[in-house]
């Protein structure tokens, strides 16, 4: 077994899948990923900024990653198509790097998900802008993807909702979010509208 490299990176990230909020997957009287999606498959992007990373000795900081994945039915049965998109001001090197640790390649949070995917599509390097507003978050990849994802309304006096809901991304800490309007995906041959459905974003602390 060849040794790892490496590494660790901190950031921030959301996502907004199609399923109504709260999503079953993590908030159910079912076993975590046995639910069924409430529609019944499963259409989701996991967005990531960078903020600091280090890759053995390779710098990472500021770029940006999306994930996509569709599943057929409960996500913990498997039989995930999914598809990466590294940000084009990465280096080879660096685009990678961030192809092994968001695949899952060489261990940390994105490992768990690694045996559920059944057809990995081809990476793409694309120009990805990721925003923080406030507690709004958004992604714009021209023409593949325009999403963003707001707080679900709270008596909190900080607006949000936050839980430990074990999700392997933010384990300890991740809020519930919806996704805004206009949130859509067009690529692979796949059209998604995921405005008003679930989402969730966390500052994020990896390493392998």
């Amino acid at each position: 077994m060849p040794t790892q490299t490496k590494w660790t990176l901190t950031g921030d990230y959301f996502e907004n899948c199609n399923c109504d909020v709260v999503c079953p997957c993590l908030v159910s009287p079912a076993a975590p990923l046995t639910a069924k999606p409430t529609r019944d498959v499963c259409d989701v992007a996991l967005v990531f900024h960078i903020d600091r990373g280090k890759y053995g000795d390779l710098a990472l900081d500021g770029l940006n990653v999306a994930v996509i994945a569709h599943t057929p039915g409960a996500m913990g049965a498997g039989n995930w198509t999914a598809a990466a998109y590294i940000d084009e001001r990465a280096t080879e090197a660096q685009a990678a790097a961030l192809g092994t640790i968001f695949t899952g390649a060489e261990g940390g949070p994105m490992a768990a998900f690694a045996p559920l995917i059944g057809k990995m599509l081809d990476p793409r390097k694309v120009p990805i802008t990721y925003t923080v507003t406030g507690n709004s978050r958004a992604v714009t990849i021209p023409g593949i993807m325009q999403m963003a994802v707001e707080p679900v309304g709270s008596m909190h006096p900080s607006g949000e909702i936050w839980g430990a809901l074990g999700h392997p991304v933010a384990p300890d800490r991740m809020a519930m979010a919806v996704g805004s309007k206009g949130s859509t995906y067009t690529d692979h041959g796949m059209r998604w509208d995921n405005s008003g459905r679930n989402g969730h974003y966390a500052p994020i602390a990896w390493s392998n």
